[in-house]
């Protein structure tokens, strides 16, 4: 029987169409897909999942609505009051990744407290992707690099330089709402991550729904640039 992946990334999709089909606002959806990332994380740890990445606020995302922009923020905060008492208790670390710095700064001061608060956690972590880029974040690790003094980069100091370092890249990568792209998502990680799509918006995406992405996740044979042969 082949493993579980040990990491999984999700492009969390389809909030705004979920809710704009049901006649609902859009900050409906969003929080619709709030609930369904408590559900989410706890499966993943239930079996057996170390590492689960949400990508959850984009660069490109600054550029919506701003009444949008501030609603999803203040979800943010408001998830991380109210999730991290049973974070700390269930063991899951949280980390964020992305261009913090323009994050409002309440939003700033909960991230900060629940990363402390659960830097213990050992079950499970928990990555959030906010202003994030995948060009950015590879471009903020050449910076790194420069900074330090390096002439010459190599995959070793790029992958140890980006925002995810001590982070193993994912296994699988879950797209919800159907869209075939990976939108600037950790572009370096994924080189040989195995990918998976599904119709459901984020918000319908249930315990069920991971069960089938891992089950395709196990069925596949990852070579690695390998031939078969050589697997075997």
């Amino acid at each position: 029987m082949r493993k579980v992946p040990k990491h999984i990334a999700v492009i969390m999709d389809g909030n705004g169409r979920w809710a704009k089909e049901r006649d609902l606002p859009r900050a409906e959806g969003h929080r619709r897909g709030a609930e369904a990332i408590e559900t989410i994380v706890r499966a993943c740890r239930h079996r057996g999942v170390k590492y689960l990445t949400l990508y959850a606020f984009s660069e490109e995302n600054w550029q919506r609505p701003s009444d949008e922009v501030l609603a999803l923020m203040q979800l943010m905060r408001h998830f991380l009051l109210a999730k991290r008492p049973e974070m700390v208790k269930e063991g899951t670390r949280f980390r964020v990744i992305g261009d913090v710095d323009r994050l409002p700064s309440d939003v700033l001061q909960e991230i900060e407290e629940t990363v402390e608060a659960t830097s213990r956690g050992r079950n499970i972590t928990l990555i959030v992707a906010l202003s994030y880029g995948g060009r950015q974040e590879i471009v903020r690790a050449f910076n790194r690099l420069i900074k330090s003094g390096a002439t010459e980069a190599t995959v070793e100091s790029i992958s140890e330089s980006l925002d995810t370092a001590g982070i193993p890249d994912p296994d699988l990568l879950i797209r919800t709402s159907g869209e075939y792209r990976v939108s600037n998502f950790l572009l370096w990680q994924i080189a040989y991550t195995e990918l998976y799509v599904t119709d459901k918006p984020w918000p319908e995406f249930t315990e069920q729904e991971l069960d089938k992405a891992i089950e395709s996740f196990k069925a596949r044979e990852r070579r690695f640039g390998l031939t078969d042969e050589q697997l075997a």
